[in-house]
């Protein structure tokens, strides 16, 4: 990709331990998303939301979260043992993220994570969104699942300007990783087949290393507004073609859906309207 000597500088950016600053960064957010593995081998991503301070660091190895997934997310079902996980976190409002990977273990208030890996992102492509409400009495239905997106679900990944990524590599050390652009740059090609614009980002090249070794994959859209989302899992391609499916891309991504878990218009979070991101191409 023509990229080494710039992912080889900040590649050094990437920790073993948990920073101060990205301690009270976690302790502020009232939302993060992971990523692991089913019992299969399918990869899906998940959020847990709370108050903040319900993910907060435990000492400079250790990270707890207080809050489990939802009941019918399948982490619900893979954070009940030791899993490979990633993590993100995102900060809408200020357009800011950080990233952990690691090993976690279950707890009695949800999991605690000994991390692997800890860095920050840039704020490109982030949508900015402010925080509504948090319903703290909400009554979430047990979600529809599916082998393919239906027309409502269809439009809804079509409009949507943020998504974020499950994969892992060979061994299955899973990531997290988020895509934001302008609504449409999320294409349905056809009732199982999503393509995405890979537009240049900080050269880690996680996400796509580790499709390139693993192709399962796993993408959770948030409903923003009502809460909930749609969690869809299957496999993914990376075609190198720079621009050639969007400006500004340096390819793209084919994913081929295999079952979607829609949870849309649950869960206590609500946010606001999205502010797109200037550098969208």
């Amino acid at each position: 990709m023509g990229q080494a000597d710039i992912a080889e500088r900040v590649g050094r950016m990437i920790r073993a331990d948990i920073p101060a600053v990205a301690a009270s960064f976690l302790a502020a957010q009232p939302m993060v998303v992971l990523a692991a593995a089913d019992a299969r081998g399918r990869l899906w991503a998940g959020q847990i939301v709370g108050t903040p301070g319900f993910v907060h660091v435990v000492d400079a190895e250790t990270i707890a979260v207080d809050a489990h997934a939802a009941a019918g997310d399948p982490l619900s079902e893979v954070l009940r043992d030791p899993a490979r996980i990633g993590m993100i976190a995102l900060q809408p409002q200020r357009r800011r993220r950080m990233r952990v990977n690691g090993l976690a273990r279950p707890s009695d208030a949800g999991i605690r994570i000994t991390v692997d890996q800890v860095y920050s992102n840039c704020p490109k492509y982030i949508s900015r969104r402010d925080v509504r409400g948090y319903a703290t009495d909400s009554v979430s239905p047990p979600p529809r699942r599916s082998a393919e997106p239906d027309l409502g679900q269809r439009a809804a990944i079509a409009a949507a300007d943020t998504f974020f990524v499950a994969t892992a590599d060979a061994d299955g050390n899973a990531d997290a990783s988020h895509r934001g652009g302008n609504p449409g740059f999320l294409r349905v090609l056809s009732p199982n087949l999503l393509r995405w614009p890979d537009y240049r980002g900080n050269s880690m090249f996680m996400t796509l290393g580790n499709i390139e070794v693993n192709p399962r994959c796993g993408l959770l859209i948030p409903d923003w507004s009502g809460g909930g989302a749609l969690q869809l899992t299957g496999r993914a391609e990376f075609t190198r073609e720079p621009g050639v499916f969007a400006t500004g891309s340096q390819g793209s991504v084919d994913f081929t859906i295999e079952e979607v878990i829609d949870s849309r218009g649950s869960g206590p979070l609500r946010w606001g309207p999205a502010e797109l991101s200037p550098v969208n191409p």
